[in-house]
């Protein structure tokens, strides 16, 4: 810890714990989808990390799906201080046309960090926010450049982890002791590096058996137990894993399905 400032504390909170279709799926008539547990209806995947240091509160959002909307009027979020982009994939971008909400309250653009491939998508799937003559009213994007190094926004550092969703490069995002990856099949040894010593990590598991481009619980398992964390908790689940509670039922005590609105801090004082 560096005594030259003050300690801080992480309130992760999910916002969403959906695969790319949520829970329930259009039309699907399955068990998990007619399910009456609140905890088994899931948004499209994003977290909000709020770290404390003695006054400031520093708010960062990672992506911005379709449900972007409604998930900032249930955690009654009046601003942020970025969106971390994990990738350009729509049900971790569809959502941003809505940050003019935020424009218009703050009166600035938000700040956006991305990959330079990622920026790219978004002046395609948002041209008319990059337009030189501006229709009023169309959301206000700083897009902030950033790769697999850490960087910081307001003295807090943020150390994004290169992972793999089938081909495609992804980025998690670890502060503190506190690790989010979404939309993964796979990590590389030397990323994994970036992954030791926490107290709290996020894996994306859509289902039991095999997938693509994502972790099944196997296999999400397994990099528990490589890694260590003291907790494990699992996001992005699709409608192919049973319910949370039968989930639950079944996993280690260290290790639970996240779900929608759930909350769960680290402080590097009581770490200290």
């Amino acid at each position: 810890m560096n005594d030259q400032r003050p300690p801080f504390t992480v309130t992760l909170t999910f916002l969403g714990t959906g695969t790319s279709q949520g829970i329930p799926v259009i039309a699907c008539d399955c068990a998990v989808c007619r399910s009456g547990d609140s905890r088994d209806k899931r948004l499209r995947a994003s977290v909000l990390f709020d770290v404390r240091q003695e006054r400031r509160h520093t708010r960062l959002l990672v992506d911005a799906g379709p449900d972007f909307r409604q998930q900032m009027l249930r955690a009654q979020i009046t601003h942020l201080d970025g969106i971390l982009l994990s990738h350009e994939h729509k049900d971790h971008t569809g959502g941003l046309d809505d940050v003019r909400a935020l424009n218009y309250t703050s009166g600035k653009p938000v700040d956006v960090y991305a990959e330079t491939r990622v920026q790219k998508a978004l002046k395609r799937e948002y041209a008319y926010a990059f337009e030189k003559e501006k229709y009023p009213g169309v959301p206000e994007f700083n897009l902030c450049p950033i790769g697999v190094f850490p960087f910081t926004v307001n003295g807090i550092e943020i150390t994004p982890v290169r992972v793999w969703h089938h081909k495609l490069p992804v980025l998690g995002f670890r502060i503190g002791r506190i690790a989010y990856i979404t939309d993964a099949s796979r990590i590389d040894d030397n990323e994994k590096e970036k992954l030791h010593g926490l107290d709290i990590l996020v894996l994306n598991v859509i289902r039991r058996t095999p997938h693509l481009s994502h972790f099944s619980l196997p296999e999400a398992l397994l990099l528990f137990h490589e890694l260590q964390p003291k907790r494990l908790y699992l996001s992005h689940l699709s409608h192919q894993i049973e319910s949370h509670a039968k989930l639950t039922a079944s996993l280690p005590p260290n290790v639970q399905p996240a779900y929608d609105g759930l909350c769960v801090e680290w402080s590097e004082e009581k770490d200290a």
